[in-house]
């Protein structure tokens, strides 16, 4: 199998295709996950974006299929990527009400564990335009170890920093994605770099592997390699691809990567992260992944 791309520093890595098809033909175990699946509201509903109503359909892949198709879809895929998971792994997975049941039924079917259901409020999220229902401005992310009687790796203290010297509470006030995260090219559901960096923040530690199996313009790519983390994404389609792409390239440069950190939001300053990151405590994570 040969990756569509392999960074020249061999920490960005995506491959091109089905992320249930082509999990079991390498070898490789990932300290973290994060999915950002279907959400499964392509359904020809309206929104509004930049002051203009626009349609909610994102494309077929994320169209629903009825409750049967959308749990055994949501099975298949946490299957493939539990059987990738070291033993102390951890699985983060964003959603709304359209899926996130679904997949919290299907995570305790598998026999993760769930360690906490995390609300991200949105502090500038889009108006409901009819008026007859309250305005959506939350997604869950669901974070679960792979295991139930083996410990995850948290964060602890750090995340405590984050929060005031308080403990960090599973409701997170943070913006939608900012325009200075989309020059490469736009993604429908782009998330977040300071969301993306939370997570890999409180559940990793440097040279960790990180997989992203839906990984569209590769925020979870961008937000590990920025903190010194490795990363395989794997998607179907090709524009979103070049898109990761163009944003590897664009963190390459330095300046531009030590700009992104200091634009975070979830910081108490704009060097926390970059000192932070410098006294990190070192950890040797396996081997180089091998297709």
């Amino acid at each position: 199998m040969n990756p569509y791309f392999k960074s020249t520093d061999n920490n960005f890595h995506l491959l091109q295709g089905d992320t249930i098809e082509l999990l079991p033909q390498f070898e490789h175990k990932f300290d973290m996950v994060f999915a950002d699946p279907p959400y499964f509201l392509s359904n020809n509903g309206l929104s509004i974006q930049s002051g203009q109503i626009v349609s909610v359909n994102k494309g077929d892949w994320d169209k629903s299929h009825g409750f049967t198709s959308d749990n055994e879809f949501n099975r298949n895929w946490l299957s493939a990527v539990r059987n990738k998971m070291k033993e102390n792994g951890t699985i983060w997975i964003s959603g709304t009400h359209h899926n996130i049941f679904s997949i919290g039924q299907m995570l305790s079917k598998l026999d993760f564990k769930i360690l906490n259901v995390i609300t991200w409020q949105k502090t500038n999220p889009p108006p409901n335009f009819s008026c007859r229902f309250f305005t959506h401005s939350t997604e869950q992310i669901i974070w679960a170890r792979k295991c139930e009687k083996v410990p995850h790796y948290y964060n602890y203290e750090l995340m405590k920093e984050l929060n005031e010297g308080k403990q960090m509470k599973d409701v997170w006030a943070m913006p939608a994605i900012a325009p200075w995260e989309k020059k490469c090219g736009k993604h429908p559901t782009q998330k977040p770099l300071a969301v993306l960096t939370r997570c890999i923040l409180a559940s990793t530690q440097p040279n960790a592997w990180i997989l992203d199996p839906f990984t569209g313009s590769s925020t979870t790519g961008i937000a590990a390699n920025l903190l010194g983390r490795r990363f395989l994404g794997i998607d179907k389609e090709e524009d979103f691809l070049k898109i990761s792409i163009a944003r590897k390239h664009e963190i390459e440069n330095n300046s531009t990567a030590a700009l992104f950190k200091q634009k975070l939001n979830g910081f108490k300053s704009k060097n926390q992260l970059e000192l932070y990151l410098a006294n990190e405590p070192k950890a040797e994570y396996g081997k180089e992944l091998e297709f």
